[in-house]
């Protein structure tokens, strides 16, 4: 476990100090696109997070490759090098996106040429545990295509949901989080070396979100862009093709007497790699396959952009861009972690699922008070950083607010540069000027 947590913190540094350096690049490169209709954020704010995303994952693997109990992943498994091919290659093609906003069906056939390049070093599904049916082998074609699948319907989910601050880093992150325990307990708690990548790939994952979220919180100072939507999309579904299929039910000495019942809730942990990968991406994928509808029923292409996705719903119905962030994160953090429980705890599934449903009926309160803006606490200010603090009007303030009020009613006019926002350059710069605010609360590009 020191090994992995070893891994975890470097990738996270390397995530958290290359930032800022990359964000400043990204500012002299021109890779700040204007505000769209469908965009949330203000002020143009700059893209290609993730190349710094892509620095903490090569960091991670050098590092575990000089690990005492780690570097037997790379010699044993090829997996490894297959994922950082595959990750150049989508981190290259998400790069140029940022840049030059390349077509759409171009980064379709990328993600796939990627998916490729893993399956031709190893990383692929050789054979699926099916409830009822036992191990079924898969020929190389069928294999190929499943893995294939797989990755573009990951990546692309993961991009979907990248709408609000932090939103797909914190929920990737929470994903990599239920899939590490799983893992984990798969290669510690029953000796399966095979499970060993997986349990790396998923440590790394954390890093390098963690690493990013700090500079992507609301308000963001710079975007992943696709070269981090992207990035971390590959190797999530990087994570669970390397232990789907590689489960062995004799391994893990499992009880099979008993009834049909008690079988296959011993069976389970065979069974979770099938079931582990549709979880972590519940959210995303729902909210990919209602995007798909609404568009194809409005007669659009799938992947035109709109802003019908489940946290711009949210925003619609009143809630904060924090709050709207943090309920994606309760909802994600329930499937996943619900799922890893009751493979855990089979025997008492009943009381997991009456902990999930308690669960969900609290997140559906949440649902219900979109005015709720929940504030740090007074005692705990100190731990935050200053822009999460509320601020304290001082009495020079209050008077001198209270005295341009009563000189605007005695006018009847209203001075004009009240309104107009302040020109300051990018949105949080720190290297070019401050923050610019705006009185004005209209979506920019929105008729509303």
């Amino acid at each position: 476990m020191r090994e992995y947590l070893l891994t975890l913190c470097i990738t996270a540094a390397v995530t958290y100090l290359l930032t800022g350096p990359v964000r400043k690049f990204a500012i002299v490169a021109g890779a700040m696109p204007e505000i769209r209709a469908r965009d949330v954020h203000r002020e143009p704010t700059p893209r290609l997070g993730g190349i710094a995303m892509f620095f903490g994952l090569c960091a991670g693997l050098l590092v575990a490759d000089h690990l005492t109990n780690l570097d037997q992943v790379f010699e044993s498994s090829n997996e490894p090098r297959a994922l950082l091919s595959g990750a150049a290659l989508i981190w290259l093609i998400g790069v140029l996106d940022d840049k030059f906003e390349i077509d759409a069906l171009i980064k379709l056939g990328g993600q796939m040429i990627a998916a490729g390049v893993m399956v031709m070093q190893g990383l692929t599904i050789l054979w699926l545990p099916i409830p009822g049916v036992g191990t079924v082998s898969l020929t190389q074609w069928q294999g190929t295509l499943l893995t294939v699948a797989l990755v573009v319907i990951t990546i692309n989910a993961v991009n979907f949901v990248d709408g609000l601050d932090g939103l797909a880093a914190g929920m990737v992150c929470i994903a990599a989080a239920a899939f590490f325990l799983y893992a984990y307990r798969i290669w510690y708690g029953y000796g399966i070396e095979n499970a060993a990548p997986a349990t790396l790939f998923a440590a790394i994952l954390m890093g390098m979100c963690l690493g990013f979220l700090p500079h992507n919180m609301h308000p963001a100072r710079i975007f992943m862009g696709d070269s981090g939507s992207m990035l971390i999309g590959l190797v999530l579904a990087a994570a669970a093709i390397s232990i789907t299929g590689q489960v062995d039910p004799d391994a893990l000495k499992l009880n099979l007497g008993g009834s049909t019942r008690d079988t296959t809730h011993a069976l389970l942990p065979v069974f979770i790699p099938l079931v582990m990968p549709l979880t972590i991406i519940a959210i995303p994928f729902a909210d990919l396959v209602l995007a798909i509808v609404r568009r194809t029923w409005n007669g659009q292409s799938p992947f035109a952009a709109d802003r019908g996705h489940l946290h711009h719903r949210l925003l619609e119905i009143g809630h904060s861009h924090s709050r709207a962030v943090l309920i994606m994160y309760f909802w994600s953090a329930l499937v996943a972690f619900g799922a890893v429980a009751y493979s855990v705890h089979s025997a008492s599934g009943m009381w997991v699922m009456l902990g999930v449903v308690a669960l969900s009926f609290v997140g559906l309160l949440l649902l219900l008070l979109p005015r709720f803006t929940p504030h740090t606490p007074r005692w705990a200010e100190r731990l935050v950083p200053p822009r999460y603090r509320r601020r304290r009007a001082t009495a020079d303030e209050a008077s001198a607010t209270s005295a341009g009020e009563t000189s605007a009613a005695e006018t009847g006019e209203e001075d004009e540069g009240d309104r107009a926002p302040i020109p300051a350059g990018v949105n949080g710069a720190t290297a070019i000027g401050a923050r610019s605010r705006f009185s004005d609360r209209r979506k920019a590009g929105s008729s509303r």
